[in-house]
């Protein structure tokens, strides 16, 4: 396989507005600490740029969700949509947040996981029912509310709300990983 064609390239950073600059420096200068991917095609439009990665460094960094939690409801979500620079940006997040090799794998291959704990299999679920069928049951709901309480639950909606944000700016404008890069999501 190989990667997309590129639709939309980054505004080039010689020619941003003063808006673009702060964007861009703020962003550079938190804990993401570059401005790449879906973050600078956005600064095409400074305001999305800006309302966007507020509400990104919460739902990545600020989340009651904990890490593992973020990282898995994000690489469900980037499977979903088939976003190979999601998964690229994340899975080795996923690994340092103690997501077993295996569980990222069987994501991958879209195979459901066996999982350590009943949250992370609440997570998924979650997240696989919110993507494909825009919508929890009553019984996945109660689940969900039971294991993760109302503050895990409403930031778990809004993470994977902004991460289908993320993907379908990748997947529409054909933002790619690095060229040392391998596609992963097709294989699955």
């Amino acid at each position: 396989m190989t990667w997309p064609t590129p639709r939309l390239a980054p505004p080039d950073p010689a020619t941003y507005d003063a808006d673009q600059q702060r964007i861009a420096a703020e962003i550079a200068s938190g804990p993401r600490g570059v401005v790449a991917g879906p973050l600078a095609i956005w600064l095409h439009r400074p305001g999305l740029a800006d309302t966007a990665q507020a509400l990104g460094a919460y739902c990545r960094y600020g989340t009651s969700l904990g890490p593992r939690l973020s990282e898995l409801a994000i690489l469900v979500t980037g499977r979903v949509f088939g976003s190979e620079y999601e998964w690229f940006a994340h899975k080795d997040h996923a690994l340092a947040a103690g997501l077993p090799a295996a569980t990222i794998e069987a994501i991958r291959l879209n195979q459901t996981p066996d999982f350590e704990t009943e949250e992370e299999r609440v997570v998924y679920d979650v997240a696989r029912a919110a993507h494909l069928n825009r919508r929890l049951d009553d019984a996945l709901y109660a689940r969900a509310m039971d294991l993760l309480g109302q503050d895990r639950l409403v930031d778990l909606v809004g993470l994977l709300g902004y991460y289908t944000l993320i993907s379908l700016t990748i997947n529409v404008f054909g933002v790619t990983p690095p060229d040392s890069a391998t596609p992963e999501l097709a294989a699955g």
